[in-house]
């Protein structure tokens, strides 16, 4: 008899989405979560429950796979906004079940770990009594719609575009039509003119736009598909037609069918985002158009052309004017995204004593507290840096974003959190004058959580031997960016262990200081010198010549 063939991931998937609906299935997943870890199901534990916002994780030591008894769960955040009285629930449950801390994510979530099986109906139902939510925070569904943090607040924006983005996800998250598809689900919704949400990679990318209709100026929308990272990355490409604000919705949905009916995209697990249709399988921008408007049972008009910002890079760290006069909005600088259960109760108190109760997360980890009046501003900062929260930062301070690593993922190589932190220290030790806007994403593995390839460094874990042993070590990319002439950054082929980072940052920042050219960011500077040339100033051995 011949052996039996055992399932591919992508069969083992399939048949876990097949079987049951996740999201049907809350009762019975708190019941068993009662019961403690080890009573959950194995599918459940490591598939199903994805659906509801929860990964298990790691050992917390480091340990390449090793896996400790507890769960992260990711609350979701549409558009990146939240209110005073929500964080502040978020902050009792970090006290309570997540040792006092969480960490914002670059689509806007904020993150908790430690959770215990026990402790997940009291996660739940904390945070249904303010209105949150972990449900497709995780799983092959519909991830968090991110949007613009400042949308309604900022006078250069097209339009406030969160009401779509918002709406968007009312109408995909947690809709049985769309829990199983090939894999997650990337959407962004903006009306920003900067691009902050980073619709180049997302699987869906609407970006406001203006046209003339009859003399009239008419708002709506730019569209790109099929954008992704990991370890294959592709800019998502731009479709030849005009969204109108009205038909945001079913172009979502359609497009988001496509998707889920694409049978080819279930074969492969590394194979199944959207960006394959077009890398493996013939699509190009016009035949994925005329699908989806067979899809939509009508045409849409013929594009714009997109005003693509010069330079994605927004922090939105500091004190700015609002449109609406007399109101600023303070920007905090969360140092890799980490948050301690104060901290968080400090922004809600804030928000509150001198806002409006709201605050927005963003794609670079940061916080905003809007609404703020000009008479109260050196009150709010001082009072943030007493928490050790800062409204300003170095450069390094300010551009520096971290995945989760070693320390809470099973698929990491490298810790990422307290590394990132100690990496702007000596940075800013070492280059105390350094004036440029700079990212730097630390990403502990291949799979692009932490975004390196779209940074100006670009920071990817892996091991090298030294003394005949293996050494945490970083993988340098470098010259990468979003906005106009977008890049992936460039893999130079140079790698350091961990300690040895900073100094090589050091020496080609350095050659960057002294020898760009006027205006050139890191990314122009970059893009003029081959990788020989990178990797030697990152080394200290510049070629001659």
């Amino acid at each position: 008899m011949p052996a039996e063939r055992k399932e591919t991931k992508a069969q083992k998937a399939e048949r876990i989405k097949a079987e049951r609906n996740p999201w049907v299935m809350l009762p019975e997943i708190l019941e068993k979560a009662r019961q403690g870890f080890e009573a959950i199901p194995d599918d459940d534990l490591r598939s199903r429950l994805r659906w509801w916002g929860l990964y298990t994780q790691g050992d917390g030591g480091g340990v390449y796979g090793g896996e400790a008894p507890y769960f992260m769960a990711r609350v979701r955040l549409p558009s990146g906004i939240l209110f005073s009285h929500q964080l502040r629930e978020v902050a009792a449950l970090a006290d309570r079940m997540a040792k006092g801390m969480g960490d914002v994510t670059v689509r806007q979530n904020i993150q908790l770990h430690w959770i215990r099986a026990e402790d997940l109906p009291e996660l739940f139902a904390g945070l249904g009594r303010v209105n949150l939510t972990t449900l497709a925070a995780c799983g092959d569904d519909t991830r968090n719609v991110t949007g613009c943090p400042l949308a309604g607040l900022d006078a250069d924006e097209h339009f406030d575009a969160s009401p779509v983005a918002l709406g968007i996800n009312r109408m995909l998250a947690g809709n049985d039509e769309f829990y199983n598809l090939p894999r997650k689900w990337k959407i962004c919704a903006t009306g920003c003119r900067a691009w902050c949400s980073f619709p180049e990679i997302n699987d869906v990318a609407f970006t406001g736009a203006r046209r003339q209709v009859g003399g009239r100026e008419e708002l709506g929308f730019s569209l790109r598909v099929g954008g992704g990272l990991s370890t294959e990355p592709f800019h998502a490409v731009k479709l030849d037609c005009f969204v109108s604000l009205h038909q945001a919705f079913s172009v979502a949905r359609a497009a988001t069918e496509l998707f889920r009916d694409s049978e080819c995209l279930r074969q492969y697990r590394n194979k199944a985002r959207m960006k394959y249709l077009f890398l493996e399988y013939g699509y190009t921008p016009d035949s994925f158009l005329a699908e989806l408007q067979d899809r939509l049972g009508f045409r849409l008009d013929s594009g714009v052309e997109d005003e693509v910002p010069k330079d994605a890079y927004r922090d939105h760290v500091g004190i700015h004017p609002q449109k609406q006069e007399g109101l600023f909005y303070a920007g905090i600088n969360v140092l890799r995204g980490r948050l301690t259960s104060d901290q968080m109760r400090l922004v809600a108190d804030l928000s509150e004593r001198y806002g409006d109760g709201q605050i927005r997360t963003t794609g670079m980890q940061n916080l905003v507290v809007p609404n703020v009046r000009k008479m109260n501003l050196k009150d709010l900062e001082r009072e943030a840096l007493a928490g050790a929260l800062r409204l300003e930062g170095s450069p390094f301070a300010r551009g520096t974003i971290a995945c989760t690593g070693t320390e809470f993922c099973k698929l990491a190589l490298t810790e990422t959190k307290s590394y990132a932190e100690w990496l702007v220290g000596e940075l800013d030790r070492r280059m105390p004058d350094f004036d440029r806007n700079l990212r730097i994403n630390v990403n502990g593995c291949p799979n692009a959580c932490g975004q390196h390839w779209i940074a100006d460094v670009g920071l990817q874990g892996r091991t090298v031997k030294r003394e005949g042993k293996a050494v945490p070590a970083y993988d340098f990319f470098l010259g990468g960016g979003l906005g106009e002439g977008a890049t992936f950054g460039r893999r130079i082929g140079y790698q350091a262990p961990v300690e040895e980072v900073p100094e090589a940052l050091e020496r080609v920042l350095g050659v960057y200081a002294n020898q760009r050219l006027d205006g050139e960011t890191f990314r122009e500077f970059c893009s003029r010198h081959d990788d020989q040339d990178l990797k030697g100033f990152l080394s200290g051995e510049a070629r001659d010549g």
